[in-house]
């Protein structure tokens, strides 16, 4: 009896050495665990951006790229990437791409070039130099790489919108203001038979210009 009293005493004092251990084993942990959590991991072994290395025969950290590597989407772009002597367009012309032209032409280009092309669009009106207007003869007569490479690179004046327009987007452009040269040029013969009766009905109307 008495060795189970004693074996009980002794079992009591180490729960409540146990349980004033605790606090203070909690406090360590965390501690430990607060000294593994560095920002930026800034104890990880690595290269900081130009640092010097003596691992590579060059002594440069920053590597170059492998020979033949391809940017990725590089070669979709490639297809759409026409000289500026290029007359031609590198997808189908559709209404879809001609409603994308709209709304592309009208956010980017038609502060300066107007809505209709005649290079009076507000911005120019509020003292930028005006830009030419797409319906001289000499860009109705420019091939439509030279709009693609002046969208792309600038020219004169105008800041290149590379950044901006997707290549894709830039012909959708392309397109819409041959629409527009084309609108101020059409000559009725060329309409198709319904076309004409619906000009001749609102030319005819009453201040319809006749």
């Amino acid at each position: 009896m008495l060795r189970r009293m004693h074996h009980f005493r002794l079992m009591r004092g180490m729960a409540r050495t146990c349980l004033g251990l605790l606090p203070g084993v909690a406090a360590v942990s965390m501690v430990l665990l607060l000294a593994g959590c560095q920002p930026d991991m800034e104890r990880q072994p690595k290269y900081l951006p130009l640092s010097p290395s003596s691992f590579f025969a060059d002594g440069r950290a920053a590597r170059p790229l492998v020979e033949g590597t391809v940017a990725h989407g590089s070669i979709d772009r490639d297809a759409l990437d026409l000289p500026p002597e290029s007359n031609d367009f590198p997808f189908p012309l559709t209404q879809a791409v001609m409603e994308r032209g709209r709304q592309r032409y009208n956010i980017f280009c038609s502060e300066c070039h107007g809505l209709t092309g005649d290079g009076n669009g507000i911005i120019a009106q509020r003292g930028v130099r005006h830009p030419p207007s797409y319906h001289i003869d000499r860009l109705r007569k420019s091939p439509t790489g030279h709009f693609y490479d002046v969208i792309t690179h600038g020219f004169g004046a105008m800041q290149d919108y590379s950044s901006q327009i997707p290549p894709r987007d830039r012909w959708c452009i392309i397109a819409y203001i041959r629409a527009l040269q084309l609108s101020q040029h059409a000559e009725a013969a060329q309409l198709s038979a319904d076309e004409q009766r619906q000009l001749n009905g609102a030319t005819s109307a009453p201040g319809g210009g006749q």
